[in-house]
């Protein structure tokens, strides 16, 4: 475990400046590029490219954290990717990002997302909200 002096030297940023390879890197590091087209790089590009919210947490030169959103700033913020690496997990790394988000949209807003099975557990201890009735289709699911 990391001392307090290594979490008051991590440093949070709003925005898209962070190479694919840095993202690509981080999803692996964190367990989430099990479940996200790390792979596929043409996509993760795209994924980096088109978020219009994301903001990081750095170590220095190193990217250790990611909260990656769609977001009209108004009403509706879809945290898509939340991601610490796993070396920086436990540290509130995490809830940090959750709360930057927040800061940087309207209040009266909500901050959605959907959880990977192995963090349900955490969401709650960050002050979230279940959802009952959240629903999905994938994109080649045919509407019926």
């Amino acid at each position: 475990a990391m001392d307090s002096a290594a979490i008051d030297s991590i440093a949070y940023r709003v925005g898209n400046e962070l190479s694919l390879d840095q993202m690509i890197d981080l999803y692996v590091r964190s367990t989430l590029g099990e479940r996200r087209p790390v792979d596929d790089r043409d996509r993760m590009a795209q994924m980096l490219a088109n978020a219009n919210l994301i903001v990081t947490a750095w170590d220095g030169e190193t990217l250790v954290g990611i909260a990656r959103c769609l977001t009209d700033f108004s009403y509706a913020t879809y945290l898509s990717d939340l991601a610490v690496d796993r070396a920086y997990q436990r540290q509130g790394i995490g809830r940090e990002l959750v709360r930057q988000v927040q800061q940087a949209v309207d209040p009266r807003g909500s901050v959605i997302l959907l959880a990977a099975p192995a963090a349900t557990g955490y969401y709650p201890r960050i002050g979230m909200t279940q959802h009952p009735s959240a629903w999905t289709i994938r994109g080649d699911g045919p509407v019926r």
